[in-house]
């Protein structure tokens, strides 16, 4: 007996307090919900081109029996690369055009002229990546536009893994090469002098080779 009326008093109790319930849930139901935290932004590491260390050097064939070498010695600009994820790194890359040397006065001042790079008009070249592409044992392939005598196409730099950073002077450095190649008729170079035997003067195919130091910059960049 004592039981049936301890039970009947537990749904009572449980039946009044129902509205009081009801009311909790709605509540509840109207508060909004709350946004999912945002992920904390990803530090990325900017690097500067080492000007007085770092050139970009070329060969082109000569009258169809050698090679002639030559650089550009001023070269500059910004990589990121966080240190971990080479497919998020990217590179802005400005040359120098009027820099261009061959080691031959007179020639080194036809190349600068209107038959060629029109420095006058066109002072710079630049290159900007638009994809990292990771390769075997750290090497990748850079794709990105270049931009040469008011032209841009796209090339791609296929690059020799990143060094590993050392410390000079309480900043980290390190370095990459990159070779590619480029017809320079695309890019709206194409004079030429045709020889006796039919042959040209100059080759269309430029093969160059790009050597980066790069410099950690003190600020950080967030991606």
């Amino acid at each position: 007996m004592k039981r049936l009326f301890f039970t009947a008093a537990l749904l009572l109790g449980f039946a009044c307090n129902l509205p009081s319930l009801a009311k909790e849930a709605a509540s509840a139901s109207k508060e909004p919900a709350k946004a999912p935290a945002k992920a904390a932004p990803v530090s990325v590491d900017t690097w500067d081109i080492d000007t007085a260390h770092s050139a970009v050097n070329f060969t082109v064939r000569h009258m169809m029996v050698s090679n002639v070498r030559g650089n550009f010695g001023q070269v500059s600009g910004k990589v990121k690369y966080d240190g971990k994820t080479l497919s998020k790194a990217s590179v802005d890359a400005t040359i120098d055009a009027k820099t261009i040397s061959t080691q031959e006065p007179k020639r080194d001042e036809h190349l600068r002229g209107g038959d060629f790079l029109e420095t006058e008009k066109y002072p710079s070249m630049k290159f900007v990546s638009t994809k990292v592409v990771p390769g075997k044992n750290g090497a990748f392939a850079l794709e990105g536009n270049f931009t040469m005598h008011g032209v841009t196409k796209k090339v791609t730099l296929n690059a020799e893994p990143l060094s590993k950073p050392v410390m000079i002077k309480g900043a980290p450095h390190m370095g990459v090469s990159a070779k590619g190649k480029l017809n320079r008729k695309e890019f709206g170079v194409s004079y030429n002098k045709t020889l006796d035997n039919g042959g040209a003067m100059v080759g269309d195919e430029i093969n160059f080779e790009i050597d980066l130091e790069l410099v950690k910059s003190d600020s950080k960049a967030q991606a």
